[in-house]
């Protein structure tokens, strides 16, 4: 079974009216970054957040009156649990979601909230997944799979009619792969539409299951991802084959890639992204040889980070950039020498954000003390005249966070 440039149209033409077409946007300053011309596709601005509305709405719509009788079952942790929970609501669809036992509460609470029943069951994907279709056995419900299932796939291709009709001369498009619905769909539409475009799938480095399984390899996944969105351990036997003849190249992307990426579009475009749906923008910003001089379009696939995962992706990008230090100050243990070297760096444009006095550890002779204050800066320059100032001053300093 596959599906077809036809199949696609269907699903646009059957969603229209329960989802609305997303953004597609320039970003200059991300161009400048890159080297490439990028415009992105923001499926972060539907109202659960992410892509799965599109193919979750395209398989209710298909269900017979019977069907839709019977109720329908889903097994994810995150997008698509809401996708499907908030759709089968709207359209008087009973659902049911499974969901592993490690989710956090506030997914389920926001799944049961949008209309579904939530059972917990499982330590892993795997187990929900299993019981979600022991479930759907015994009690008659269709099963909702979240990427290998056809109309699931050709819902999710819609992103590639709205994007070409957007911005026609693109000739390249980045797309993340889990299990592979997102880019199938899209591989289907854009190359019939336009063969000559160049199509590249982006993985994380700890789940390149479905690299792994182009390459013939066996597959090896694990690890703790960002990008729990596409941490997909086997590859969908719909969307493999449809990916092997029609994507160009698959690359992976790491988790400190991936963290710039969700930064870069934060401070640069103003768009929150997850970190599967900054995965495409971090494969063009490691390959930048591979994008160099193209029309780059890059589908921001969700946007459901955990506030506290993104608060720490902030920071670290700050800290990145050099806008936020940490230096280990010597200084005579005697009055006044804190404050000379507060008033260096007040002079010098640094703010203390705090400061951290040492006399007992790091080996420090019993008439000196360590210092280590964390500022805010201006940039890495700003940081290495700074610990010049203070080493003319008299103050041996050493920076203690990397900064490239």
């Amino acid at each position: 079974m596959t599906i077809t440039l036809d199949d696609v149209r269907a699903a646009a033409a059957r969603i229209a009216g329960h989802i609305s077409a997303t953004p597609a946007v320039p970003a200059p300053r991300l161009s400048e970054l890159a080297g490439c011309t990028i415009h992105l596709k923001l499926e972060n601005q539907h109202a659960t957040g992410a892509f799965k509305e599109r193919g979750a709405v395209n398989k209710l719509l298909s269900l017979s009156e019977a069907e839709r009788q019977a109720g329908v079952i889903a097994m994810s942790a995150g997008n698509h649990a809401q996708a499907v929970a908030r759709h089968a609501g709207l359209l008087g669809i009973r659902s049911t979601i499974v969901m592993p036992n490690f989710t956090p509460f506030t997914k389920v609470e926001r799944t049961q909230s949008l209309g579904a029943t939530v059972r917990l069951h499982g330590d892993t994907l795997s187990d929900a997944g299993a019981f979600a279709n022991e479930l759907a056995k015994q009690e008659g419900y269709v099963f909702v799979h979240p990427y290998d299932d056809p109309y699931i796939a050709a819902g999710q291709g819609t992103v590639a009619l709205e994007f070409l009709e957007a911005v026609p001369a693109l000739d390249t498009l980045v797309v993340p792969i889990g299990g592979g619905g997102l880019m199938a769909g899209i591989a289907v539409a854009a190359k019939a539409l336009k063969p000559e475009l160049r199509l590249v799938g982006v993985q994380c480095s700890f789940y390149p299951a479905m690299r792994q399984a182009l390459a013939g390899k066996p597959i090896v996944c694990g690890g703790a991802t960002i990008a729990e969105g596409i941490a997909v351990k086997a590859p969908g036997g719909l969307t493999l084959p449809i990916i092997r003849e029609l994507v160009d190249e698959v690359v992976e992307v790491g988790e400190a890639r991936l963290e710039e990426a969700v930064f870069r579009l934060a401070t640069m475009q103003k768009t929150v992204a997850e970190g599967a749906g900054a995965a495409a923008l971090a494969a063009v910003l490691d390959n930048p040889s591979l994008f160099a001089g193209r029309s780059v379009g890059v589908v921001v696939s969700g946007g459901n980070i955990d506030a506290r995962i993104l608060a720490q992706v902030m920071m670290r990008g700050l800290v990145y950039e050099g806008r936020i230090v940490r230096l280990r100050i010597g200084i005579t243990d005697a009055p006044g020498a804190l404050a000379r070297v507060a008033r260096l760096l007040g002079e010098a444009g640094a703010n203390i954000v705090e400061v951290h006095h040492q006399r007992l550890f790091h080996n420090v002779p019993v008439k000196m003390a360590e210092v280590d204050v964390v500022l805010e800066t201006r940039d890495q320059s700003h940081v290495r005249s700074l610990i010049a100032v203070l080493r003319e001053g008299g103050f041996p300093t050493e920076l203690m966070n990397e900064v490239s």
